[in-house]
């Protein structure tokens, strides 16, 4: 499904600003967030210059492959009111130029990530790419209501990258830490697909409350909710955090579980500013920065010996 946006490019000269919106800088922030908690939650050390050339190559990796789904879906966002503005819809960039960005960001990641960190580090970051910007953008976001579900395995890469660049290898935390994204992924965008569906309907974009209703999301925010909340609290389960992370968790969770009870048990009514969907929206952006930040706290006070 290659994209057709409007080809005014020409009209209207390319500026440094439009090539940094397309790598998304808003999603780019919880990118790098979990990426940097990845990094110092992991056991062991690691030079500062190579931490930060890790989390440049992450940066560079998802900036990246968001060029990539904007170039592929410029059409789509053309006929969707929170993203007919972007460079692409906006005529203010040759598509061509937008996929050539794209490609050379994901490329310089991962031999830069290669070269400086490590190989391992390196493949998974091509994992992260090719899932977003390949399975989820081309395949999965177009032909299933389960987009979000299987997509979001994408998001969730970061944190996993960090801790190997530290360890070089793969063990049960940092694990942990790609499920807790995974899960967390579908009641977080599906709060904001029931107050944006009308916009997903109209391209033609199989989300869930599109093609499933209302009542089925609201039911599945639910139940991720749920199972999101044993997941985030594992890592003190098994040992690898404290109660400092513990505590935080087990009350996140528990927040989260309380907003997402009135959307779920409620129903859109005619004339509806969607609150309890907005409020779980922004609060489980904030759940997932303050978690991280809980995992990187629990460590620096382990450092310190302020803990046992």
């Amino acid at each position: 499904m290659a994209s057709t946006a409007p080809q005014t490019a020409s009209m209207m000269p390319t500026e440094w600003r439009d090539f940094f919106t397309l790598t998304k800088p808003r999603v780019m922030t919880l990118v790098i967030f979990t990426a940097i908690c990845g990094v110092l939650a992991a056991p062991g050390s690691i030079h500062p210059v190579i931490a930060f050339t890790a989390i440049l190559a992450i940066a560079m990796g998802a900036g990246g492959s968001a060029v990539l789904n904007q170039w592929w879906e410029a059409d789509i966002d053309a006929g969707m009111k929170r993203t007919m503005n972007r460079p692409l819809p906006g005529g203010r960039m040759r598509r061509e130029d937008a996929r050539d960005f794209g490609i050379f960001l994901s490329g310089v990641s991962l031999v830069l990530m290669g070269l400086a960190v490590g190989w391992l580090a390196s493949a998974l970051l091509l994992g992260a790419i090719i899932y977003y910007a390949v399975i989820y953008t081309m395949w999965l976001k177009p032909r299933t209501p389960q987009n979000i579900v299987i997509g979001g395995g994408a998001g969730a890469f970061p944190p996993l990258i960090g801790w190997v660049a530290v360890t070089g290898e793969i063990t049960a935390m940092p694990l942990l830490l790609f499920a807790i994204i995974f899960f967390w992924t579908p009641p977080h965008f599906w709060a904001l697909a029931l107050f944006v569906q009308s916009d997903y309907a109209k391209v033609g974009i199989p989300m869930l409350p599109v093609v499933a209703g209302e009542r089925a999301t609201r039911n599945q925010i639910m139940g991720y909710t749920v199972l999101l909340a044993p997941i985030a609290i594992a890592p003190w389960a098994i040992g690898g955090t404290s109660w400092i992370y513990g505590s935080v968790a087990v009350v996140l969770s528990a927040l989260f579980v309380v907003l997402a009870m009135p959307v779920f048990t409620r129903m859109r009514a005619e004339t509806d500013a969607m609150l309890p969907e907005k409020a779980l929206f922004k609060f489980s952006i904030v759940y997932l920065f303050v978690l991280f930040a809980a995992l990187v706290a629990d460590r620096v006070a382990a450092y310190q010996g302020w803990i046992a």
